[in-house]
């Protein structure tokens, strides 16, 4: 009989849960596992928080168990959901250090950290990534159209687990260009009001005239 380890395992090893023994959080977590622990695919509630993401964070580790954490962006929407277990994103030429690169040869195991700081939202995804080099039709589907990048490869990332962490202590901060275009339908709303103030002024001072000729 093979027994079903909750998805969550995928973080909780035993020395975590040991952890959470000690500190008072195992039983709260035991009932989370017994129902399966974390999500496994890609719900719409994910799909519409990717969507709306212009950067990510990619976490990788070597043979030797060193990690790397490596920031990928691009126009929001730039990792697709390609269907309910797999994410993918085209690579854009860099600095040519390939260290991501080079350890998912030897390592597939991926982590993927996702911020949505104007909504103090965060999202943490497990599994494994694989590289691919040599695929022009998939590298055309991943690319943004009209975004100013010159592709090397693909990132294709397995769905292992996902979860959404609380927003404690997350700072809320928004995105220039979010703030730039808030602003300038402020502006516009306000030369509006200038303009029909100043009608209005107008208006009154013709009226204010046609009182005192009489």
């Amino acid at each position: 009989m093979t027994i079903r380890t909750p998805s969550s395992d995928v973080a909780f090893t035993p020395a975590v849960k040991a952890v959470q023994e000690r500190r008072g959080s195992r039983k709260a977590y035991h009932r989370m596992e017994e129902r399966g622990g974390w999500q496994t695919r890609v719900t719409p509630d994910l799909a519409a928080f990717l969507a709306e993401r212009d950067n990510a964070y990619l976490a990788t580790t070597n043979a030797a168990g060193q990690p790397y954490i490596q920031h990928r962006g691009g126009p929001k929407g730039f990792i697709r959901v390609l269907d309910d277990k797999t994410l993918g994103f085209a690579d854009y030429v860099g600095n040519r250090q390939y260290i991501s690169t080079g350890n998912l040869t030897e390592n597939d195991r991926a982590f993927l950290f996702l911020m949505d700081y104007a909504q103090r939202r965060r999202v943490k995804i497990w599994g494994r990534a694989r590289v691919v080099a040599d695929d022009p039709e998939l590298l055309a589907r991943l690319m943004p159209e009209g975004y100013d990048a010159r592709p090397e490869q693909a990132i294709l990332f397995t769905i292992e687990a996902w979860d959404v962490n609380c927003p404690q202590h997350i700072p809320q901060k928004f995105d220039a260009a979010d703030v730039a275009a808030a602003v300038e339908k402020l502006e516009h709303r306000i030369g509006e009001l200038e303009t029909e103030n100043a009608r209005l002024r107008a208006s009154l001072g013709r009226t204010s005239t046609d009182t005192e000729k009489k």
